[in-house]
């Protein structure tokens, strides 16, 4: 499949980290869309149909968890991949996100952005 058509949903509060992801991913050949939220998160996905979710945990209004529970739930996204991005290193939300159905579970101070785009590659059977 052509990776140019392949859409990755970002989903981060951090302004700076949210361009660098968005811009590492464009020059790789993605197209992104970019939200600062869970719920845009929930309103966009349908639309957007992405094929990937780069994930955020700790947000405003709505979790990442609670994100990634509600997208496992529903019929229409169950099958997105979903890597969840998140300062939380603890075993407990790692168990946590892979019991509700996560892809992937990368530790922001243990990744750099090369990792992160590798393993969207990786997901994507790329």
């Amino acid at each position: 499949m052509d990776q140019t058509q392949k859409t990755i949903l970002i989903v981060e509060d951090d302004d700076n980290l949210a361009n660098m992801y968005e811009m590492r991913l464009q020059a790789e050949g993605f197209k992104t869309v970019r939200v600062p939220n869970g719920e845009d998160a929930l309103q966009t996905v349908l639309s957007v149909k992405p094929a990937l979710i780069l994930l955020d945990v700790m947000m405003p209004k709505v979790s990442g968890f609670d994100v990634l529970d509600i997208l496992r739930n529903t019929p229409e996204t169950k099958d997105v991949k979903i890597i969840m991005l998140t300062a939380l290193s603890q075993d407990a939300d790692k168990e946590r996100a892979q019991s509700l159905g996560v892809d992937d579970y990368l530790i922001k101070s243990q990744v750099v952005i090369a990792d992160v785009v590798n393993r969207v590659k990786q997901h994507l059977g790329m």
